[in-house]
């Protein structure tokens, strides 16, 4: 069977930045309310660039790099939460945008975990096709589907696009291992988008669209109790110990959550990089943002264990060990 490896990784975020004392101008908050509880000091905001137009950045960004045609990209698949429409899918207008006239696109949405799972069905997908390359990116635009009344979840979104090109080939394999869960019973933790039927026919308005809310400590506690489960079930099934993995990429979510799953797997904070100082919770983006800025910082080489989880709406957690 062909293996798959990861040829290039990019990220993309919006130039307007909104700090904490920003969102103190226009809410009962202040930075050190924000960022002693999350990590949070400033996110990205996309005020006129739609999801599908900074997934097509990241696009552009991986096919300018690896040079390669547009042609011989075979898919393209975007996990998103915020996406331009329910239909066209937003890997379709990122296809389009691009010209790959051979890439079959296709949205996936598992929130936070997007990313993961998009990244496992991929690198399946190619091992039982003739897809040469496929592109795989995670990107939000949350800041329009937030209530910015609400303090308790306004503070913690940003916006933002990554992904990883993954290639085809005879000598490298970059997948060791992938853990996915679904927690459904629990999806009423977190919800966004959230419309209702008619309820009357002829309709007299149009259906109601409803913006983030989410059961904090709930959520926290999922999280700190599933994701260290998830990453102890995925290296202990590969073989693969806690002590040999390089880096554990996760969800940047909050960072006390990061610091209590450190601490319940006995690794150090070291092990696990974070930047949601910088661009706050984007969901389906965070992880490879976070992977691309370390690329582009040096940190990332060949040779490397890395554990990458995603945990969040669904309930999900998708955990995967790739090899650099």
């Amino acid at each position: 069977m062909k293996k798959v490896k990861i040829n290039q990784i990019a990220g993309y975020a919006p130039a307007y930045t909104v700090s904490n004392d920003d969102l103190s101008q226009i809410m009962d908050t202040s930075d050190e309310w924000i960022s002693t509880r999350t990590g949070i000091r400033e996110r990205r905001i996309s005020l006129n660039e739609n999801t599908s137009v900074l997934c097509t950045k990241v696009a552009q960004q991986l096919i300018a790099k690896a040079q390669i045609s547009v042609d011989e990209i075979g898919l393209i698949i975007v996990a998103t939460m915020s996406p331009d429409a329910c239909t066209p899918s937003t890997a379709a207008l990122v296809q389009g945008q691009i010209k790959a006239p051979n890439a079959v696109a296709f949205d996936i949405s598992a929130a936070c975990s997007g990313f993961i799972y998009g990244m496992e069905i991929a690198q399946k997908m190619m091992r039982m096709s003739d897809f040469k390359y496929a592109i795989v990116i995670g990107g939000e635009v949350l800041s329009k589907e937030v209530d910015w009344t609400d303090r308790t979840s306004a503070v913690l979104f940003g916006d933002g696009a990554a992904g990883a090109l993954l290639e085809a080939n005879e000598n490298v394999e970059a997948f060791a291992g992938t853990d996915l869960k679904t927690f459904g019973d629990l999806g009423d933790r977190l919800v966004a988008g959230e419309t209702n039927p008619i309820g009357e026919f002829p309709p007299a308005k149009f259906t109601t669209f409803h913006p983030f809310k989410m059961d904090g400590r709930a959520v926290y506690k999922f999280a700190t109790t599933e994701v260290p489960n998830s990453i102890e079930r995925v290296c202990d099934y590969n073989h693969v110990s806690l002590d040999d993995v390089d880096y554990f990429i996760l969800h940047q979510a909050n960072i006390r959550i990061i610091k209590s799953i450190a601490k319940k797997l006995k690794q150090p904070l070291t092990k696990f990089p974070n930047n949601m100082e910088r661009y706050g919770n984007t969901s389906a983006a965070s992880v490879p943002l976070l992977l691309a800025e370390m690329n582009e910082n040096g940190e990332l080489h060949a040779g490397q264990t890395i554990v990458l989880s995603g945990f969040g709406g669904g309930l999900t957690i998708g955990s995967q060990i790739i090899k650099l």
